[in-house]
């Protein structure tokens, strides 16, 4: 069977019992199991139980959504400037043009319809931005609104509506779905780090034996890193503009030369901030477009945070390889189709895989999004309708490692193993207490005696009681390597 038949058969098809609705305040679209089967993008595919959440922020029927909302919201604030002379609004009408901010499904179609269809009265617009203030004329009328209905898109571009929309969403998106999992990770790494602060670890630089170290701090580590990054993404603003066709007020001047524009669209910005709890800043000086700078901020802060996560889900492969940190089977799990006994590290395989996907395209987005040629192209246009993407491959990520993290546990007796079978690693520490004590070339001596050569812990022993310094020292050095020789390891991974 064709696949346009086959997808023309499941739509007609119920499916019964595995419809899958959207989390949706505007509860648009119906999702059949069978359909998602043949989505190409893996997101909202294979993983879309994973990154439903996100579909509030980045669909297009979102974006239909955040539209009506500025132009709602700019309609409204319009209304509270005296120079401005539009009828006084009864508070039903205020409540109503409030309630087009919650469209639902049908009306998302319909706005859809007026852009690629058009309707009775409206031939296609070819245009998603001037489609939204069409449906919301139309709204008005049917309220009796019609008379102040040119204030709709009032001396506003596209860009003024779109850029806003995309600052909301991205706020939104950020502060409900993505900050909440890292702060989840970063949770959980600190619980690891406690729990294991004081479990020794044999440290490798450069892939080799080198000192002791605790899982507790190397999990610390890592935790300390995302919270430096995250401190860095509460400190962004997202920039907005809302200055017509050049960033002039070119058409707002020529209307109402006696408003000051430049104040109006800073307050305007900070009434959002406060409607929707935002995080949105004004730009004031641009062309047509918002440059896009602050989200290319944003964006290399996500990518920094998913290159640490990278190098961690890296190390605990490392580990979990080398059986220093154990994995536990899942009920009915299957880790090859072939060897049953194995449980492959595909948490933290899959995070590794999705990370990377999603870091590609906020490179690319750092890159192309501030250059756009004289004062606007639409090159961004079609770019930004995948910030959804890059961040559902994040989703995605986090949520693997969160998995990952309820899976794993420390191996001490493998990892107190490694330490005994390599008491080559004390050198630095008898080397370094014999400089104190000036004793002629005491890092040379101890290169001769462990470089390059496999010695055992009784040929380290002797090795100290044969040097000439006092007994106190020998017994200092000795105590010293048979302690762990961790340092502050354990009070740093607390700290």
């Amino acid at each position: 069977m064709a696949l346009k038949s086959l997808l023309g058969n499941m739509r007609e098809h119920k499916f019964s019992g595995t419809a899958l609705v959207c989390p949706l305040s505007l509860n648009f679209g119906i999702i059949n199991l069978m359909e998602r089967l043949f989505l190409i993008n893996p997101v909202d595919g294979r993983y879309s139980n994973q990154t439903e959440t996100l579909k509030e922020y980045f669909s297009e029927a979102a974006l239909i959504k955040y539209r009506i909302i500025v132009e709602c919201e700019y309609f409204l604030y319009l209304t509270k400037q005296k120079a401005v002379k539009i009828k006084k609004l009864k508070s039903s009408d205020i409540n109503f043009i409030k309630s087009l901010e919650n469209p639902s499904p049908n009306d998302i179609e319909e706005v859809k319809r007026i852009e690629t269809k058009g309707n009775s009265d409206i031939p296609a617009t070819r245009h998603d931005v001037k489609s939204v203030e069409y449906y919301l004329k139309a709204k008005f009328a049917e309220k009796g609104l019609s008379n102040s209905s040119e204030y709709l898109h009032f001396a506003l571009t596209s860009e003024d509506t779109n850029n806003i929309a995309y600052a909301m969403m991205l706020s939104s998106a950020l502060k409900k779905v993505i900050l909440p999992k890292l702060k989840n990770i970063q949770k959980h790494l600190l619980k690891l780090a406690n729990e294991y602060s004081g479990n020794i670890l044999l440290a490798r630089t450069h892939g080799q034996p080198a000192i002791p170290t605790t899982f507790g701090k190397e999990f610390r580590i890592f935790e300390n890193r995302i919270a430096s990054q995250l401190n860095r993404i509460n400190k962004i603003k997202i920039l907005s503009k809302l200055n017509g066709a050049a960033g002039n007020y070119n058409a707002h001047i020529a209307a109402f030369p006696g408003i000051d524009w430049p104040k109006f669209s800073g307050n305007f910005i900070n009434h959002l901030n406060n409607s929707f709890k935002l995080n949105i800043s004004i730009n004031k000086i641009t062309p047509q477009i918002e440059p896009h700078d602050s989200y290319c901020e944003l964006f290399d802060a996500l990518r920094a945070i998913n290159v640490i996560l990278t190098d961690m889900c890296q190390d605990i492969w490392r580990y979990i390889s080398d059986d220093l940190l154990t994995q536990k089977p899942a009920k009915g799990e299957i880790g090859s189709s072939t060897m049953p006994q194995k449980i492959n590290p595909i948490a933290f395989e899959n995070a590794e895989g999705n990370l990377g996907m999603a870091n590609a395209l906020f490179q690319y987005f750092s890159a192309k999004l501030p250059i756009s040629r004289l004062q606007r192209d639409l090159s961004d246009s079609t770019v930004e309708r995948n910030f959804g993407v890059a961040f559902a491959h994040s989703l995605i990520a986090y949520t693997s490692i969160l998995k990952g993290f309820s899976q794993i546990e420390v191996n001490s007796s493998k990892a107190k193993e490694q330490i005994a079978q390599h008491p080559e690693i004390f050198a630095e520490a008898i080397q370094t207490i014999l400089r104190r004590e000036n004793f002629p070339n005491p890092y040379e001596l101890l290169k001769s005696l462990t470089r390059g050569s496999k010695i055992t812990r009784g040929k380290l022993n002797k090795f100290v009681k044969n040097l000439k310094v006092s007994n106190k020292v020998k017994k200092e050095i000795l105590n010293s390597i048979s302690t762990g020789y961790i340092g502050i390891a354990d009070k740093i991974a607390k700290n």
